[in-house]
């Protein structure tokens, strides 16, 4: 070993003219995972430190539609401090003429709100004198894009209900908004509880988030306290949380995007891997005669691989220094810029962890893609000396050699998925990413068998391309599977933004209704009927009954009591639409058993989502219960459906006979298809005389979903860009590693008598077939990973995008020609003579 250390150390002063693509490919992949996983580490230590910001107390009791009874809040004061609110949407008119009115999100406060944490406002004043009563008016604070929406200045006047309010305050930031920043359909408006009381919007079925958070005292354990609720009020129908659940829908997004992400960033690592064993290669070939003359001198083939694996160590290294030092960075400029976008505070920092885990994946990738060209380089023959500049270093492996290399590969798969979130969604990337190293390659020889099986064209340029794609020690194999698995990522990461985005903009249909009313109480609907009807070119309104009920039992047991998978807890962790009708709606289809007469009063039945009761392992005859306005609600499963969501028809999970629901208070939600020319008409005629009445106009909630989509897109396309830099990298590097060979082929047809634009040309159709030819495969390969991440994944419709197959042949055929021309012009600037002197 010390003579090892001793001529590493010494061959390693000519510097790192060679590696300084093995260290960019490194430190690229390294540095964009330890930048995710850091990030990611930062928020959900903001999450822990503004726990109790964020749940805006110790403990927080949530009801839907009605309010604590009188014994339950004596109760809860008993505990500790109280306070409470009303959380809704509600349409906000201004009174000014030149107003317009638009959805908001309220917020009804008691004076004691927050008990943690500030509300900040942008003039610096307090949210308590900004709601304050004066000369019998209240007072509101909004946030700034609500009053650019509604034309509106602090001071102007504006309507929710019945109540009148002055604008007196603008929110900078809500310590426990969260995510519902990003569902919410409209900006913040907080108004008064008692002022919310006056508006007359607190009515019997109103869609109304009831919402109490306590302080403790010191020692008081909020477990304790949710434990004392439960045993009080068994049958209280409300949703309990504590600390240890604050910020769990920021969580389950942030563990969803991490994983997304720092797939990519995964993805970005193993293809610059690829990188990192070109470079070796690359290298390794400028040393055969060195090793060669090693071998002559007595060297053994121990000595040859430790001198050269001790330089790629010390190199490895380096790259996974720098890339360490680059995702260490990389938050602290992310929080500086996207800070105001987040939903909580994240706590940027050098974490331990991270660091460690991106450290971990470089070694890995490092070693397993340097493995096979050092196995060969040891087994260099001396004779090599007496063969002349081009030597093919080949051929199968010792076997040893290959179950080092199957262990070195089996270890970086159990590091991958034993480190990840989601350790199933880490084994499929696994998989995933064999196929991609089997595909490639196949591909590969497929495409030197057909350039083989076409013969010989009569034009000299194109036969000695095609020629050139299937001889042997050809780059066919490491350009594609190089260029390939970039492009592989890009394209998946397109078709998925392309296909999210999709969902959300070109998959409305033309007759999508213009509106959806919430909140029409049930003495209304006469009257808001007859005034829809008399607007022209406003279509039928579509009205459903409406109510929210939360999952109590699946199959009888309580929801607490099973592991209900990750992909169905959105439905058991907050309140769900729920109606009654007697016939099928809209938009679904009946996929299993029959559904109930329309003159049915028998026992409670119920129609259900058939991938919800999929993830739930519920069948025909299983049963439900569903907590509605305080009372449990058992129903039988006697049908499931399949709901096509896309055509905007209103429909819900939860389909119940009538008979029980019919008795309860209950709200309308209603759809109108109109003319442009008669939305504006319809928007007015709602507001004016149904001020109680949320209109969502379908257009406006498209685009505000659409904008949270282009944030996420964002990142991906980021991170996706980082991947197809890496391929780049990796396929300068495949191109460096036949460099040699070019050059020798270059003087050789110099020699005799070829041009340069002849052999320019002959290079160009090499490079245009490998790039038509990667870029096909690499299509291929990433359509099928974006289609079992959009469909099994994501459970969502799929649309193949031409555009984006047709962007990615061109990019490809153009970096393949780019960097093939470029060493290219590099050859032809060889002078034969020393070539052959050198010979």
């Amino acid at each position: 070993m010390n003579l090892a250390f001793r001529l590493a150390r010494r061959e390693m002063r000519s510097g790192l003219g060679g590696f300084r693509l093995f260290i960019a490919c490194l430190a690229l992949g390294v540095g964009a995972i330890a930048a995710i996983l850091s990030f990611s580490r930062a928020v959900e230590e903001g999450l822990r430190a503004d726990a109790r910001e964020i749940l805006g107390g110790d403990v927080a009791i949530s009801l839907l539609y009605r309010e604590a009874t009188p014994e339950q809040m004596a109760f809860m004061r008993e505990q500790g401090q109280m306070v409470r609110w009303l959380d809704s949407r509600a349409m906000a008119r201004p009174t000014k003429a030149d107003g317009r009115p638009t959805l908001v999100q309220l917020k009804a406060v008691e004076p004691a709100y927050p008990l943690y944490g500030k509300v900040e406002m942008a003039d610096g004043g307090t949210l308590a004198n900004a709601m304050g009563r004066r000369d019998g008016i209240w007072g509101a604070a909004v946030e700034e894009s609500a009053l650019r929406r509604m034309n509106m200045a602090p001071g102007d006047m504006l309507r929710i209900g019945d109540v009148a309010v002055e604008v007196r305050g603008i929110i900078a930031r809500e310590p426990d908004r969260g995510l519902n920043a990003f569902a919410s359909l409209g900006p913040r408006l907080m108004i008064p509880l008692d002022a919310a009381v006056e508006s007359g919007l607190v009515q019997p079925g109103s869609l109304l988030n009831w919402e109490y958070r306590l302080r403790l005292p010191p020692g008081r354990s909020d477990r304790a306290v949710i434990d004392a609720l439960k045993a009080r009020f068994p049958d209280a129908g409300w949703r309990l949380r504590g600390l240890d659940d604050a910020g769990g829908g920021i969580r389950f997004w942030l563990d969803r995007l991490t994983q997304f992400i720092g797939l990519i960033g995964l993805a970005s690592l193993l293809v610059g891997g690829v990188g990192v064993g070109n470079a070796v290669s690359s290298f390794l070939a400028a040393r055969l005669r060195t090793i060669a003359t090693l071998k002559c001198m007595g060297a053994p083939e121990r000595l040859v691989f430790a001198t050269y694996f001790i330089q790629l160590a010390a190199l490895t290294a380096l790259g996974v220094g720098i890339g360490l030092v680059i995702g260490a960075v990389l938050p602290f400029v992310a929080q500086s810029l996207i800070a105001d976008v987040l939903p909580v505070r994240a706590r940027v920092a050098l974490y331990a962890g991270p660091l460690a885990t991106a450290a971990g994946f470089g070694l890995l990738v490092s070693l397993l893609f340097a493995l096979v060209p050092l196995m060969r380089a040891r087994s260099v023959s001396a004779a090599t000396l007496m063969r002349g500049a081009v030597v093919h270093q080949g051929g199968r492996l010792a076997w040893r050699d290959a179950l080092v290399i199957a262990v070195a590969a089996m270890a970086l798969a159990a590091f991958t998925i034993f480190t990840a979130d989601s350790r199933r969604i880490a084994a499929y990337f696994v998989l995933g990413s064999v196929g991609a190293f089997i595909a490639f390659p196949l591909l590969a020889r497929l495409l030197m068998l057909g350039a083989a099986w076409v013969g010989k064209p009569k034009f000299a340029a194109l036969r000695l391309a095609l020629a050139n794609l299937h001889r042997p020690g050809a780059p066919t194999p490491i350009v594609m599977l190089s260029l390939g698995l970039g492009l592989t990522v890009l394209v998946a990461t397109a078709l998925i933004e392309g296909n999210l985005r999709e969902q959300l903009t070109k998959r409305i249909p033309g007759d999508a209704p213009a509106f959806f009313f919430v909140d029409i109480q049930s003495s209304q609907m006469p009257a808001f009927e007859k005034a829809i009807a008399a607007i022209p070119g406003a279509g039928t309104l579509d009205k459903v009954p409406s109510l929210r009920g939360r999952i109590v039992k699946i199959g009888g047991k309580p929801v607490s009591e099973i592991a209900v998978p990750s992909d169905a807890r959105w439905a058991v962790e907050g309140d769900r639409g729920v109606t009654y009708s007697a016939t099928p709606p809209e938009g679904s289809r009946i996929v299993e058993g029959e559904w109930w007469p329309r003159d049915y009063r028998g026992p409670q039945l119920i129609s259900f989502d058939e991938n919800l009761a999929k993830q739930f392992g519920l069948g025909l005859g299983d049963t439900i219960t569903v907590n509605i306005l305080g009372r449990d609600i058992e129903a039988k499963i006697a049908s499931l459906r399949r709901i096509v969501w896309t055509t905007l028809s209103i429909n819900f999970v939860f389909v119940y006979s009538p008979g029980t629901l019919d008795k309860a208070p209950h709200t309308f939600l209603a759809t109108v298809k109109a003319t442009p020319e008669a939305e504006e008409a319809i928007f007015k005629a709602v507001t004016d005389q149904f001020p109680n009445v949320t209109v969502v106009r379908i257009r406006d909630a498209i685009e505000t979903a659409a904008g949270v989509l282009g944030n996420i897109g964002l990142a991906s396309r980021v991170i996706g860009f980082l991947s197809i830099l890496a391929g780049v990298l990796v396929l300068a590097g495949a191109m460096l590693a036949t460099q040699r060979r070019r050059v020798h082929e270059a003087v050789v047809m110099k020699v005799l008598g070829a041009t340069r634009a002849r052999i320019a040309g002959t290079f160009a159709w090499e490079f245009a077939f490998l790039g038509l030819a990667t870029a096909v495969a690499a299509l291929g390969v990433g359509t099928l990973a974006a289609y079992l991440v959009v469909r099994r994944l994501m459970n969502l419709e799929w649309t193949f995008l031409p555009t984006v197959a047709v962007a990615v042949a061109l990019g490809a055929m153009a970096l393949t020609l780019a960097f093939g021309l470029a060493g290219t012009l590099a050859a032809l600037r060889q002078r034969p003579l020393a070539l052959l002197r050198n010979e």
